[in-house]
């Protein structure tokens, strides 16, 4: 692979690069980030390298994520080019409820609010950023739907909800023809594989390609931590924000995942963190891996992860070492499914591309039923 071949996100025409630019780094007001010099080198380098799909959203660095793509994008003549991705849903007017969430009202204003820091008259994929655990999913899609027909945005899709709501949401869109979900964002990396049971073939049964974020772990799998009497340590914001509730990634599984992984990665021949890029991009419902970086060297490392094929019995020791307890109910299928439901006889899986009820292309089933 590399990173000018381009596969359709979900199931739709729309084709992205299968590694993405991240963007939540580009600005300093979190005080940490890339200054803008740095964040438009960055933003060179990854077209160059013939990358299209960039993602940011309304809350990345305040808003300045937003504003200085909308200034590359622009300067560089590129719009038509770019797969540009951004995100609604956290609040930046405290004291007033209706300017986060998920609800119409908010999601009119923060797609007119965007529209404007990023300098275009159109979203090519608009995301619902975090599930706010209040707006019925209805809601959001006829929204979505209402902004395809107003021409604001090209594609919609959902970023860290529960599976069954991405459900529900997907199957309203399909029972009364409205728009359609193509993608949804979530963490997996080697340190996270929860999604492997319910998202997954939630993903490649509706038609919802997956980008994955924080395929680094936040930077755990880069190389540039080590374990310590304190937890871990190294240079980088992980050390800084691990001990928050739900950053914990200083943990006994992870060192032995990060052991493994230099171990492997030194016999590839290949960086930490390009092997543990390269083992997302080719699992099963990847549809792109969004990399992120403050430094220019950082970018060069995670654009290499495309550039080799990662040896089976290497990987098959990643999968070993990372793999996760299966949870209720999908520890009892395996065993009883051929047994006590299949009478003893062996049930393949259905041939690569076949969907029940919908003929699906080859080439397109490559962008939701990616396999290794």
């Amino acid at each position: 692979m590399s990173l000018d071949q381009y596969f359709t996100l979900g199931r739709s025409g729309l084709r992205v690069s299968r590694l993405s630019l991240g963007t939540m780094t580009f600005g300093e007001n979190w005080g940490w980030g890339a200054a803008a010099d740095t964040a438009r080198t960055m933003f060179d380098r990854y077209l160059d390298a013939g990358g299209n799909f960039i993602d940011t959203a309304d809350l990345y660095t305040e808003g300045s994520s937003e504003s200085l793509l909308g200034q590359f994008i622009e300067q560089s003549g590129t719009r038509d080019r770019v797969v540009l991705a951004t995100k609604f849903t956290y609040n930046g007017q405290p004291g007033n409820p209706n300017a986060g969430g998920n609800g119409r009202k908010n999601i009119m204003r923060a797609v007119e609010a965007s529209l404007r820091r990023l300098r275009t008259d159109y979203i090519d994929l608009y995301l619902l950023h975090t599930w706010d655990r209040v707006t019925p999913a209805e809601e959001v899609v006829r929204t979505f739907d209402d902004l395809v027909r107003a021409g604001k945005i090209r594609y919609a899709g959902l970023s860290d909800v529960p599976a069954w709501y991405a459900a529900r949401a997907q199957t309203f869109a399909e029972a009364h023809a409205l728009t359609p979900l193509i993608n949804m964002q979530l963490e997996y990396s080697l340190a996270e594989r929860h999604i492997e049971h319910e998202y997954v073939p939630l993903s490649q049964n509706l038609g919802m390609g997956i980008t994955a974020w924080s395929p680094l772990a936040m930077g755990m799998l880069s190389g540039k931590y080590k374990p310590s009497q304190t937890g871990g340590e190294g240079e980088g914001r992980l050390a800084k924000v691990t001990s928050a509730p739900g950053f914990e990634r200083f943990t006994e599984r992870n060192w032995t995942i990060v052991a493994e992984l230099e171990k492997v990665a030194k016999e590839a021949g290949q960086s930490m963190a390009a092997v543990a890029l390269n083992w997302v991009a080719t699992q099963p419902g990847i549809a792109s891996v969004i990399i992120g970086a403050t430094k220019l060297e950082q970018l060069d490392a995670n654009l290499a992860a495309l550039s080799f094929q990662l040896p089976a019995v290497l990987r098959a020791r990643l999968d070993a070492v990372s793999a996760t307890d299966k949870p209720f109910p999908y520890y009892m299928f395996a065993d009883i499914q051929q047994t006590r439901i299949h009478g003893g006889v062996a049930v393949g899986d259905k041939p690569a591309g076949y969907a029940p009820g919908v003929f699906v292309p080859a080439v397109q089933a490559q962008s939701f039923t990616t396999s290794r």
